[in-house]
């Protein structure tokens, strides 16, 4: 256990725990990735039917990548040092249906749930004739289907259930957005508002479900469809990439740096990328300094068995897609060592970072998406490295709040350019051999 590491971490100081990968114990199955990949494209045209804004992609639920030279200029600038290599950013703030990177693996589960009852019912029929069935939907709504959410896995689920025809419950934590509920109840689902943290939904949603017999639960916890859902991102990047004429290899290497909360998303595109790439690809997780879980969870070794309390943090964050308390236990086992480094950033360095990306890109983002802007500064590179940011949600903001998340943003951003010393800048660095 490295105890200088996690003072800092209790001190709510941003820390880079440049850690190195480690051996993998228990490796997961690839077959996961594939049989994914395989059933979204069986999806695809009953996803393309229902849900127009995938027609012209094929029912294909993606982002496309996008180079950043302006907002690499301004970041240069503003943290004081020049990134060796270029800036990309992967936008899964514009993911169709539901607006972030939840629509990956949220939508996979639910679409999994859906194949086995088709399966049953018409084995090896066109999917898209079957979901719209009334055999279908007589079955569909039996079955309750219930999550736990700070927001944009619930947006997911809460979109995809209904429209499949399964009644919908989202236990939504205290830091979810009160338009994010809003918008779940005019697309068909029940929200249930919860005056506590993330921990208390997800356990609210587990019991209920464990109640009742033709009960689903989405475990944000622990879930293998969730995992596959996001992994699949991987081979589509190898497209892109490609496409663009970007190598991935030896002398070119690939940071990939993922906002984290329970570290599912995260877990399921490192777990992609790092069958895609092998060791030609580096993933790094970053956490607000007040719900940094899934580094103290490794740190310590004791996985979810370690909370934010443990070290005084509240665990409360602006980023409300990564107000988490505790780990996945699953990324933990299982994809914790594929990961090169561990980042925390401070709430004012992730508004700040929405007006840079706005004002440098034109791109707007939830402040949860903008945790791996500046993380890409504090890893050592070659220059011809490709440093690939992952924005995790956004489309979805609605106008009046955007104005205002902007007008705070722009606040943060100037006093963090007026303050000597540049806090956004600031961090404490942990090396491989203080691990």
């Amino acid at each position: 256990m490295n105890e200088e590491l996690l003072r800092a971490v209790a001190a709510r100081r941003p820390v880079a725990w440049l850690r190195g990968e480690r051996p993998l114990d228990r490796p997961l199955d690839a077959r996961l990735i594939e049989e994914a990949a395989e059933r979204l494209d069986r999806c695809a045209p009953w996803i393309a039917a229902r849900f127009p804004e995938t027609a012209a992609a094929g029912g294909l639920i993606e982002s496309p990548i996008q180079e950043a030279p302006a907002l690499q200029r301004l970041l240069n600038q503003q943290l004081g040092g020049e990134l060796r290599g270029r800036l990309f950013l992967k936008r899964d703030d514009s993911l169709p249906i539901s607006g972030s990177i939840k629509a990956r693996g949220g939508i996979h589960e639910v679409l999994q749930l859906a194949c086995s009852i088709a399966e049953e019912l018409s084995p090896g029929a066109p999917l898209k004739e079957v979901f719209d069935s009334p055999e279908f939907r007589a079955r569909a709504a039996r079955i309750k289907v219930a999550v736990g959410s700070t927001g944009n896995l619930g947006l997911s689920i809460g979109t995809i259930g209904p429209t499949l025809g399964f009644p919908t419950r989202v236990h939504m934590s205290v830091d979810a957005k009160q338009w994010k509920k809003e918008l779940l109840r005019r697309r068909g689902s029940t929200v249930i508002e919860h005056e506590g943290l993330f921990s208390e939904a997800i356990a609210a949603a587990r019991a209920e479900t464990s109640r009742e017999a033709n009960a689903y639960f989405v475990d944000d916890e622990y879930s293998f469809g969730l995992l596959a859902g996001y992994a699949v991102a991987a081979h589509r990047l190898r497209a892109q990439l490609e496409a663009a004429n970007i190598a991935v290899d030896a002398s070119h290497p690939l940071h990939v740096y993922l906002p984290c909360g329970v570290g599912g998303g995260p877990g399921g595109v490192t777990f992609g990328l790092k069958h895609v790439f092998g060791d030609h690809v580096r993933c790094h997780f970053v956490e607000p300094v007040d719900s940094p879980c899934m580094l103290i969870g490794v740190a310590t070794g004791l996985g979810r068995g370690a909370s934010c309390y443990d070290l005084g943090l509240s665990g409360h964050t602006l980023a409300d897609g990564l107000a988490v308390q505790r780990p996945s236990q699953l990324i933990v086992d299982h994809v914790s060592p594929m990961v090169g480094s561990f980042h925390t950033v401070t709430d004012e360095a992730l508004l700040a970072a929405v007006s840079w990306l706005r004002e440098s890109e034109g791109v707007f983002v939830e402040p949860s998406a903008t945790a791996g802007l500046t993380a890409a500064w504090r890893v050592d590179s070659p220059p011809s490295a490709t440093h690939l940011v992952w924005l995790t949600g956004g489309s979805l903001v609605p106008a009046s709040e955007r104005e205002q998340l902007l007008r705070g943003a722009r606040k943060a951003a100037e006093a963090l350019k007026a303050a000597a010393g540049a806090p956004a800048t600031a961090f404490d660095a942990f090396p491989l051999e203080g691990a």
